[in-house]
């Protein structure tokens, strides 16, 4: 095996990849396996709550129909659970009617909504003498709203008892495209390991709609590029992330920047460091 090749089945392995997740068959195996482990989990911690914000993309739309599933199934064994669907916009969110599709789709037992603009605000109006150019104040900003999110959900979870799920998987991990403490905080990770294309062909096969399941990703956080693809901030798509994940062939350019990414990144996906 050459250098290139063992670095990505290094990576694949350390972010838990399974490339043979091909048929329906695997697909509906896959949907079990991970319902089973947020029941088992929530079982285990004693607690009857799930947390999870609903953004109406594909990820959180996913994740939370797993969640609603398992919370569903728990019930029917006698074991009290809860699923709570959360709406987290900055103000007016632009693609709320996706958003509203979503938990249409899911149907969690409890949707609570809370508006994070004003708390982000308030932070921001703490710094505003900090020099900064605009672009950095805008990433900043969005580092803030990912974070007072992830605040609004363990609020929830504290009041409920519950657990807090997050939707990382590995074509996100893999580029480190999360707010370390914002979403990339949780209790769970129940999409750990999935490619792009596998969270999407999940998605399809629980029967979330179509629109959703094909929509182009977005953190949405910036306001200077408001609904900025997730592949633009990349500079590689999906697709070639998929690829360099499943073993499958990729450019050596795209090759080279998902490993740079993979490596800048490496203190996101670790406990923080001890002497």
């Amino acid at each position: 095996m050459n250098t290139e090749a063992s670095r990505r089945a290094e990576i694949r392995s350390a972010l838990q990849v399974n490339p043979n997740l091909t048929g329906a068959s695997e697909i509906q195996q896959e949907i079990q396996r991970r319902v089973a482990f947020i029941k088992r989990t929530l079982r285990d911690s004693g607690t009857h709550a799930l947390v999870l914000g609903i953004s109406g993309g594909v990820d959180s739309t996913t994740c939370g129909r797993l969640c609603q599933l398992a919370t569903e199934s728990l019930r029917q064994e006698g074991y009290e659970a809860t699923f709570y669907a959360m709406r987290l916009p900055y103000d007016t969110q632009a693609d709320e009617h996706d958003a509203q599709t979503a938990l249409d789709f899911i149907k969690p037992d409890q949707i609570r909504t809370v508006d994070i603009k004003p708390a982000v605000d308030g932070m921001m109006g703490a710094f505003v003498d900090e020099p900064a150019e605009n672009a950095k104040r805008d990433f900043v900003k969005g580092n803030v709203k990912a974070r007072s999110r992830m605040i609004a959900q363990y609020t929830l979870a504290n009041f409920v008892g519950g657990l807090v799920v997050g939707t990382d998987h590995a074509a996100e991990a893999v580029m480190g495209f999360f707010t370390k403490f914002g979403d990339g905080a949780c209790d769970l990770a129940p999409m750990t390991g999935l490619t792009k294309g596998q969270v999407r062909r999940i998605g399809a096969e629980l029967g979330a709609p179509e629109h959703l399941v094909k929509k182009v990703p977005t953190a949405d956080l910036e306001e200077l590029v408001p609904g900025k693809p997730d592949e633009e901030a990349h500079g590689v798509s999906y697709e070639q992330i998929d690829a360099f994940l499943l073993g499958e062939p990729v450019d050596a350019e795209a090759a080279e920047i998902i490993t740079r990414y993979y490596d800048a990144t490496e203190h996101k996906r670790q406990q923080p460091l001890a002497p």
